[in-house]
């Protein structure tokens, strides 16, 4: 249960968060949830990770898709040298879930060693 509550709760963060900050407004939001709410590590980081990449993939789809993919084609075609907008969300959502996996590790790294002292 608590895993599904973390994961919900980082994509509402991400996309809170998001509403103010840049693209790195995930590291807070995994941050937050991997230190409040207790879990095994690897799942802290598993919570974060897919929670956040499915927001991002499902919200990068859907701005490709309001126009059409022209941009995501452009570039994808810079990036990954294909024209592949799916490729390309794909590789946002893939680095949003690692920022956001990472901090969410990191934070329940940071509670478990607060909590031993």
């Amino acid at each position: 249960m608590k895993f599904i509550v973390s994961l919900i709760a980082s994509a509402l963060l991400s996309y809170g968060f998001g509403l103010f900050l840049p693209w790195w407004s995930v590291v807070p939001a995994g941050l937050l949830v991997g230190y409040f709410i207790p879990q095994k590590r690897v799942l802290s980081f598993f919570s974060a990770f897919i929670g956040v990449a499915i927001f991002w993939g499902l919200f990068a789809f859907y701005i490709s898709h309001a126009n059409e993919h022209i941009l995501a084609k452009r570039v994808s075609e810079l990036v990954i040298k294909r024209s592949s907008p799916n490729l390309l969300i794909l590789l946002t959502a893939f680095i949003g879930g690692i920022t956001a996996g990472i901090s969410a590790l990191t934070a329940r790294s940071l509670a478990l060693l607060f909590k031993q002292e």
